[in-house]
């Protein structure tokens, strides 16, 4: 409900008091609410939860076997942070890190926001019930190449002529 009142400096009294009147009520009441209780480590014994918002899951990511020894690129190596960044995004790049680093520590973690992406990409997959990830990443495809900016497309041509001469 939305009241507008025009008022006349002559009138001010008269209508503030009318305003008071038709606003009396309409305004939800404002207590003041401490915080809650906390335990001995400062860590709140209940959180409210919206009701909205979905748990993830806990995985436990394994090292995906690459039995054919292709070519690529460690997970922490510049040339992923630099280009898969650029064609995929700073959060799929930051979730493939943290699961690369959870399956060579044998170690769970949340279920990553951008796993479709690293899914779809081909960096990650589920066999078997299981996330294998890749801990070994393949330089970027002609697709994902075309899709960068002439600049970072010049600059990703010494890389690959590294990775050919290593190979």
């Amino acid at each position: 409900m939305v009241i507008c009142i025009y008022m006349d400096m002559a009138d001010r009294s008269t209508i503030s008091a009318a305003s008071e009147a038709l606003l009396d009520g309409v305004r939800p009441p404002t207590a003041w609410e401490p915080a809650p209780p906390s335990d001995v480590a400062g860590r709140h014994l209940y959180r409210a939860l919206r009701p909205t918002a979905a748990r993830r899951p806990a995985i436990r990511p394994v090292v995906w076997p690459d039995g054919n020894a292709r070519a690529g690129f460690a997970t922490n190596d510049p040339y992923v942070r630099r280009f898969w960044t650029a064609a995929i995004g700073p959060g799929a790049v930051a979730d493939l890190m943290r699961l690369a680093v959870a399956a060579q520590r044998d170690r769970s973690l949340l279920r990553p926001e951008a796993l479709r992406t690293l899914v779809r990409e081909d960096l990650a997959r589920w066999a078997r019930g299981r996330l294998l990830v890749r801990v070994k990443i393949p330089p970027l495809s002609q697709v994902h190449l075309r899709r960068l900016s002439p600049e970072l497309r010049r600059e990703h041509h010494p890389y690959t002529n590294r990775l050919d001469a290593d190979a």
